[in-house]
């Protein structure tokens, strides 16, 4: 079993990390001890990213070194399929105005954009983490044929809901911003609403279906 990499960050944090590649079993692992790691005094706050877990720790913190050990600890014993995530379904426009990059997505990976649609609708994801900005959920489970680098300029502005490919993974951009991903189409849910409780759409965990809503010219 691959152990963590532990790095205090300053006295204040700790920093758990895997090397890559990042892999389901990694991230249910992660997500599980995640969750145990809320009831522990010492932390304050818990961060999961991809192949890594933050630890916010409440100052002061005695013993440094016990937390080190805990975390170890739970690394081995941890359950790591005790956590399920939901069945979510993102229906997308595919190609036109909402996906600008379908056809430079199709002559990357020398499919067609029909083959391109059905490859990526036909996927089945799950949400690794929760980054970047608020709702941004990196996915993985596409299929390898697919993947596609990022753009060389990133685009000033993407619409929130845009359906991007950037290297080996998909995602769904929540907001309006900045970004170097292939955009294939676009979704109208709202992947994020600070109204809500909770505020995103999609979860670490959860499983991801894009239903084709209809094809653009």
């Amino acid at each position: 079993m691959i152990q963590p990499q532990l790095h205090f960050l300053g006295d204040g944090a700790l920093l758990c990390n895997l090397p890559p590649p990042a892999t389901l079993a990694h991230q249910q692992r992660i997500w599980s001890i995640a969750d145990a790691a809320t009831q522990w005094p010492e932390v304050a706050e818990v961060v999961p990213g991809m192949n890594n877990l933050t630890l916010i720790l409440r100052r002061p913190v005695a013993d440094m070194d016990a937390v080190s050990k805990r975390i170890l600890s739970s690394w081995k014993h941890v359950d790591a399929g005790q956590l399920s995530g939901r069945d979510v379904d993102i229906p997308v426009v595919y190609g036109g105005a909402d996906g600008p990059d379908l056809d430079v997505i199709a002559r990357h990976t020398g499919l067609s954009t029909a083959e391109v649609i059905r490859r990526h609708s036909e996927g089945e994801y799950v949400v690794y983490f929760i980054g970047f900005m608020p709702g941004f959920a990196y996915m993985g489970g596409l299929d390898p044929q697919l993947a596609t680098p990022r753009q060389n300029e990133p685009r000033l502005t993407i619409p929130a809901g845009s359906v991007g490919i950037g290297g080996e993974q998909t995602g769904i951009y929540p907001l309006a911003s900045p970004g170097g991903w292939q955009l294939l189409g676009r979704t109208a849910l709202s992947l994020f609403d600070p109204t809500q409780n909770p505020p995103t759409l999609l979860r670490p965990g959860d499983r991801v279906r894009f239903t084709v809503e209809r094809i653009a010219k």
